[in-house]
């Protein structure tokens, strides 16, 4: 099961070759929503959780109700009410969960600050909850790449950017290494021609 915008969810299902895929568009169905996720009939040995927006804007002053509602939305709540429904009864055999963050969940992302606050959040819920999913035999990792190939990154945005983008099959080359790693509970860093687990060094947890 692979969710998400871009191009990336339906790379993920390349990469899987000749395994049975279900991918959910964003624009088709709203990760937000809990219902949406109660209508997934399983069960599923993985899940690929990737939808992502921005608020587009880099003034938190500015920032209306309306922006923040819809980027919690998809980027935080999709991810915690799809983790909810694999563990509750989408993977009752056990599975692999990865979720979609951001380098930017790592770093400062002083553009659009909120964006970075939902991916810093995804990888907190990650490392939170891979103890208790382990008692379950899931698995969860987060994966963080950097400026990716899609159309969350605008015209403006690709002038700006000194840096090559990632294509989307790379992303989904670390979506499938994590997925298949035996460890849980971490956050991959993806950067052009670079896949490796980021080990939070110095602090409690999942290394």
């Amino acid at each position: 099961m692979t969710g998400g915008r871009g191009g990336i969810g339906r790379a993920i299902a390349d990469a899987l070759g000749d395994a049975e895929v279900v991918v959910a568009d964003l624009p088709e169905f709203d990760v937000g929503d809990p219902a949406a996720w109660r209508s997934v009939d399983g069960p599923f040995d993985a899940a690929f959780l990737n939808a992502g927006v921005t608020t587009g804007e880099s003034d938190v002053a500015a920032l209306t109700d309306e922006q923040y509602r819809r980027i919690v939305a998809a980027n935080v709540d999709g991810i915690v009410f799809g983790v909810r429904e694999c563990a509750a009864r989408l993977m009752p055999h056990g599975g692999s969960i990865v979720c979609t963050a951001s380098l930017s969940g790592l770093v400062a992302t002083p553009a659009d600050p909120v964006y970075g606050l939902t991916k810093h959040a995804v990888i907190g819920f990650v490392r939170s909850v891979a103890p208790q999913l382990a008692e379950r035999r899931i698995r969860i990792d987060a994966i963080c790449p950097g400026f990716t190939d899609t159309p969350m990154v605008v015209a403006e945005l690709r002038g700006a950017v000194d840096v090559p983008l990632i294509e989307p099959s790379f992303v989904a080359e670390a979506a499938v290494r994590a997925m298949h790693d035996e460890e849980t509970g971490g956050a991959w860093v993806v950067q052009p021609n670079r896949i490796e687990r980021f080990r939070f060094p110095g602090v409690p947890g999942p290394r």
